[in-house]
């Protein structure tokens, strides 16, 4: 099917919106009664106050045309809520980060084949990137005169340097704990890192309070979520483009609110019904720290909803104690036969070191808890050793140093002589 422009989009504040300026987008559509609203700064259903998510008219789409666009996630534009010309808008440009094969972790584990999705080589090193750059294409449009989140961290790095790019004012909300890394990533690109005192919830609320008072706000992850989410399907496209147009059997992905594993899931479905890869069967899993693992209990216990918990965990980037989309994660993984699991703080560590000296990419805490869940969920015989998988690596272990810090250093502090380096034993 193809998109037909219906004329400018108006907002409840009367801003007018070009026509195409979401592509081939054509609704708001709740997940769950179905009622659909025009375009706009919406994220939650007039009708049963759920969930607002991008619905779609999409042209026919081909291989060769996406492959002869530009390798950042602008190649998948006509699947994404953005306008046809949004390479000429200032962004960031994220995506098409690289897929490696983990020949060396696969080995260790005992998993014939596995692949590394390595965003952290993205413009601020997380896969954040990618969302606040579909974010800020909506705030251009909504003609905002504020960009701002509350954020874990790599989304306050993501939005500080899209909205210096971008020449638009930013305003970034953190918890006051935050990793000291995180927070200077942020204060390099605005003079407005604001600290909480408080957990990633609280500060949550307050941005929900302050884009309910304030004209022309675009908060990335509250008024503009709908959007925002959308830009995580790029690691779906990707992975399948970067496998030969083919899905793998089975993904591991990070659970903090959930959106970029549901998301995932509606990549794979949306190339599925394009005809851009066959059909077949695939397995999500997901990967929680314990100290705030709502939804690996939820899924564990058999739950239908997602207990809110107030997070304890060095890996602060899942630190979500009331994940959105947690249920949401737990129809996913249901439905595909995966699952969602948690480690400990130590796991988390130990899983940092066990990517870095196999494949020497160095993760974040995000990164250590997927691949610690991954050991786990091999170990416990949830997860199919023979089958394709990946995994997903959101973010640089430069940002949570910390973490690590006390479990690594020098082997061996010795005097300048060969007798000495003989004497400590290193090899």
């Amino acid at each position: 099917m193809s998109s037909t422009p219906t004329g400018p989009v108006v907002t409840d504040s009367g801003t007018v919106v070009r026509d195409g300026a979401f592509g081939n987008a054509r609704a708001l559509s709740c997940r769950e009664c179905g009622h659909q609203v025009p375009l706009g700064p919406h994220y939650a259903c007039p009708e049963c106050f759920g969930p607002l998510e991008i619905a779609y008219d999409f042209p026919a789409v081909t291989r060769e045309q996406i492959a002869a666009g530009p390798r950042n996630i602008w190649r998948y534009k006509a699947l994404l809520p953005v306008p046809d010309d949004i390479e000429s808008s200032p962004n960031t440009e994220p995506g098409f980060t690289r897929l490696l094969q983990a020949r060396n972790l696969g080995a260790a584990l005992g998993i014939d084949t596995l692949w590394v999705k390595d965003d952290s080589t993205n413009p601020t090193n997380s896969f954040k990137d990618r969302v606040v750059a579909c974010a800020l294409s909506a705030a251009r449009e909504f003609h905002a005169k504020v960009f701002a989140c509350p954020s874990t961290g790599n989304l306050a790095n993501a939005v500080a340097a899209a909205g210096a790019r971008a020449g638009i004012k930013t305003v970034v909300l953190i918890p006051a704990d935050l990793e000291k890394p995180k927070q200077v990533n942020s204060a390099v690109y605005t003079d407005s890192l604001v600290a909480v005192e408080g957990n990633y919830d609280d500060v949550n609320r307050l941005a929900s309070e302050i884009a309910g008072e304030e004209e022309g706000w675009a908060f990335v992850n509250v008024n503009v979520r709908p959007y925002y989410a959308e830009g995580s399907k790029t690691l779906g496209f990707e992975i399948a483009e970067q496998l030969g147009w083919r899905l793998p059997d089975q993904v591991v992905i990070p659970v903090a609110s959930g959106s970029q594993l549901t998301k995932v899931d509606k990549a794979f479905r949306e190339l599925v019904a394009l005809g851009l890869v066959e059909d077949k069967p695939y397995r999500i899993f997901g990967a929680q720290a314990e100290g705030c693992s709502p939804v690996a209990a939820a899924f564990r216990e058999g739950h239908e909803v997602v207990r809110p918990v107030k997070p304890d965990t060095i890996a602060k980037s899942l630190a979500i104690g009331n994940p959105a989309d947690g249920v949401y994660v737990l129809d996913v993984c249901r439905r595909t036969g995966g699952a969602v699991e948690s480690v400990t703080d130590d796991e988390i560590r130990e899983g940092i070191l066990l990517l870095a000296r196999n494949e020497g990419i160095f993760t974040e805490t995000a990164g250590g808890t997927t691949t610690a869940v991954l050991r786990k969920l091999v170990e416990t015989g949830q997860l199919d050793p023979t089958l394709e998988t990946v995994i997903i690596n959101t973010g640089m272990g430069l940002k949570t140093l910390d973490a690590v810090a006390d479990s690594v250093g020098a082997a061996a502090t010795i005097e300048p002589s060969y007798d000495a380096f003989t004497a400590a034993g290193i090899v």
